[in-house]
């Protein structure tokens, strides 16, 4: 008679507080771990075994991966083993046995890990945003965020590289080059749900100037949609020089405390979050400045925190993990509540604000007159 394998678990007959404590230890050691997922999809990135996938018609077999990236098929299996229970790829087997044919095939997560390529708005990857936030650089201050907690003017970064997270960048190329890419890739994902759900916000401007616009990739994003509107890219000189130019869109270097150009309207996006309210409060005002008097308007594209929990905000995790970057990251920056955004517009000198949150994303668009 052929035997059988079973698996018996035992303590199955667990009482409410034991189920409880057992919860809560499996909790904990998915903190104690919680790196692990960002780390292995870093590794795959690195890799680029989305990209191999997708060049192989979205599917490969594991000997072919293996033979792809040179690496020994043992190793490569405990990775995508991991991967696949992360359900960043899919595992197609033919057949019962370690033997039978192994495929793994792409999925839509793992689609978003494909290599970005910041001329073309349609590849819409985060990559970039990945290989940033696990980059040694943005992990180290970390280790101080209890230090940053006690002493609010004890920034995290600042401790660690010896200066803020600007600075930082704008003396190292390679560090400024990560950044780059991963605010562009971004801005091409917000920018584009933005525009698909509320495009009453551009319409009947003929310019407009993104404030804090990086290598212009919003503006780009916008130009497709919007071709007559005239964009100004206005960023630090060292991020500006590094910008592609682009039909339509005029790249100026300046800094936003002391002028934004002209234009029918100022748009800011993920930039005020990293500042304080006086410090949000001048940079608006300067966004003011350049707009005509009675018709134009302020746009800023920003998260806004729940005040109450919404169980189905899907979003609202990833925005309170950015307030924790913020934390970890900026000397004053933070996400705010519409309450704190509220005082922050006010402190502007703006008569009137609207706010239309954006459905699966974290942002909101804000539009504000004076």
């Amino acid at each position: 008679m052929e035997k059988k394998q079973v698996t018996v678990s035992a303590g199955d007959n667990f009482n409410e507080e034991e189920e409880a404590q057992a919860q809560a230890q499996l909790e904990i050691w998915q903190y104690a771990f919680g790196f692990t997922p960002m780390a292995v999809v870093k590794c795959a990135i690195e890799l680029q075994i989305p990209d191999v996938l997708e060049a192989h018609g979205g599917a490969i077999t594991h000997c072919d991966l293996s033979a792809a990236l040179g690496c020994p098929p043992s190793t490569l299996r405990r990775i995508m083993r991991y991967l696949v229970h992360r359900r960043i790829f899919n595992h197609l087997s033919q057949g019962q046995d370690e033997s039978s044919l192994t495929c793994y095939a792409q999925t839509p997560l793992s689609r978003l890990l494909l290599k970005y390529n910041n001329n073309n708005n349609n590849n819409f990857s985060l990559a970039p945003m990945v290989m940033l936030e696990s980059s040694p650089v943005m992990l180290a201050p970390w280790h101080r965020l209890s230090r940053r907690v006690m002493d609010p003017k004890a920034s995290a970064f600042a401790a660690t590289h010896g200066g803020d997270v600007w600075a930082y960048a704008a003396g190292n190329p390679s560090h400024n080059k990560l950044v780059e890419d991963a605010m562009s890739c971004h801005a091409s994902l917000a920018m584009s749900r933005i525009i698909q759900c509320c495009p009453e916000a551009f319409e009947g401007l003929s310019s407009i100037v993104n404030v804090g616009g990086g290598d212009g990739t919003a503006l780009r994003v916008l130009a497709g949609t919007f071709p007559a509107i005239h964009g100004i890219n206005l960023d630090l000189p060292h991020v500006v020089s590094e910008a592609p130019p682009s039909e339509g869109i005029e790249h100026v270097a300046g800094d936003m405390f002391e002028m934004v150009p002209k234009a029918d309207a100022a748009f800011i996006m993920f930039v005020l979050h990293d500042w304080n309210d006086e410090e949000c409060a001048e940079i608006l005002s300067k966004c003011v400045e350049a707009i005509p008097k009675g018709r134009g308007k302020v746009i800023m594209a920003e998260a806004v925190i729940n005040e109450e929990e919404v169980g189905d905000d899907k979003y609202e995790e990833v925005r309170l993990a950015m307030d924790m970057i913020m934390l970890a990251h900026t000397e004053t920056g933070k996400e705010r509540t519409l309450k704190e955004w509220d005082h922050v517009i006010k402190q502007a000198g703006f008569a009137t604000y609207t706010v239309k949150n954006i459905q699966s994303s974290i942002v909101s668009v804000i539009e504000a007159y004076p």
